[in-house]
């Protein structure tokens, strides 16, 4: 198959919203730039507007305001079959009655190509995704994993301009998820097609994406690669929905450009960097992740040192989880690699921690 041509905006949407009561907006005011040969990841919980987005660049939904374009093309108002758009569903879609073959060949039929032209791109479809002893069978005959792939070629042999995944992984086992993600992204760095995928699982989104959008409420609480999201979260939602993270509340006593300091409420002032804090006196929230917590000797150079008691340990295998207890600032989770530890904590026992300021991030608190 052709890889797609780079350029600087493949799609656009352009203050979209969709509300079915004119009264609460599933996406709100949505304005969004995906790059051509991007692989962008929606993201959010339940409700949050990221599936009804998608549905509105498929063509499924209709934007109750705003343009979506397509290139230079206002696509808003163009039935599904008329924008080039490749989709991929959890359900996979296959046709039962039909055989492999059969299916990858439909919307190649349905564009009026000649059967031979069809022929060649199944057998290249089908080469693509390492299934070429299949064409044959039928989809209940195949793996889950095999009818993902199949799915996946049918949407990209027509080559489209753009390819569309609604939570395609939803349905396969944990093992069998982590290779399709393998796949996906080697496809896609392969063919250099963009994709817009939309998932509820921030693995995945973190494993493939080029950017993350993480979706709240109907709108977008931060657009940025995967790496920046995890270890610069822009407000308290993103911090507390991608990943783990410790959250302590303080006070705002010192802001300085983009970095701050807070007293905690056992009086304990501790500096990081300032995502969404604007004024000394505010009330924030101080977000650590686990395996950023530093215990014994390893905390000896950190900028911020206390004392907690020991509740209790897991063993993950790689890591262990180590639970603090402290008088004040309540429980702190601590990660570290199980290699990494000269002697496992009892319960009880007292342990020193602490973390470096370049590891926190300071939130506004938007629960007080």
């Amino acid at each position: 198959m052709t890889p797609v041509r780079a350029s600087e905006s493949h799609v656009t949407f352009k203050n979209v919203s969709k509300t079915y009561d004119a009264q609460t907006y599933v996406v709100d005011n949505l304005n969004l730039a995906i790059h051509h040969g991007e692989f962008l990841t929606l993201l959010g919980p339940s409700g949050s507007g990221k599936t009804t987005s998608l549905m509105m660049l498929a063509g499924f939904e209709q934007p109750s305001s705003g343009e979506i374009f397509l290139g230079d093309s206002e696509i808003s108002k163009l039935p599904p079959q008329k924008r080039g758009i490749g989709m991929v569903f959890q359900s996979y879609a296959l046709f039962p009655h039909m055989t492999v073959n059969e299916n990858l060949a439909f919307p190649l039929q349905a564009r009026g190509m000649d059967k031979s032209k069809i022929e060649d791109k199944v057998s290249a479809a089908l080469d693509m995704v390492r299934l070429t002893t299949i064409g044959s069978r039928k989809p209940q005959q195949l793996s889950g994993g095999q009818q993902q792939r199949i799915a996946l070629a049918r949407a990209l042999i027509a080559e489209p301009r753009l390819v569309l995944m609604d939570e395609p992984l939803g349905a396969l086992d944990k093992q069998l998820r982590d290779h399709m993600q393998l796949e996906i992204r080697g496809l896609h760095e392969r063919l250099g097609v963009t994709v817009v995928y939309v998932t509820h699982d921030q693995g995945e989104a973190m494993t493939m994406s080029d950017r993350v959008a993480v979706f709240h409420a109907g709108k977008i609480q931060q657009l940025a690669p995967p790496r920046d999201i995890y270890e610069r979260p822009a407000n308290a939602f993103v911090a507390s929905f991608i990943g783990e993270s410790n959250r302590l509340p303080g006070r705002v006593v010192e802001l300085n450009g983009d970095h701050c300091r807070v007293t905690l409420l056992d009086g304990t002032v501790v500096g990081g960097r300032s995502a969404d804090v604007n004024e000394v006196g505010q009330s924030a929230v101080l977000s650590i992740r686990p395996e950023r917590i530093l215990l014994g000797a390893s905390s000896a150079n950190c900028d911020a040192q206390l004392t907690a008691t020991c509740g209790g340990t897991i063993f993950h295998g790689d890591h262990m989880r180590v639970r603090l207890v402290h008088d004040v600032l309540g429980e702190i989770t601590a990660k570290v690699p199980s290699s990494g530890l000269n002697s496992v904590p009892e319960i009880g026992m007292d342990v020193r921690f602490g973390w470096r300021k370049h590891d926190v991030t300071i939130l506004r608190n938007n629960t007080q």
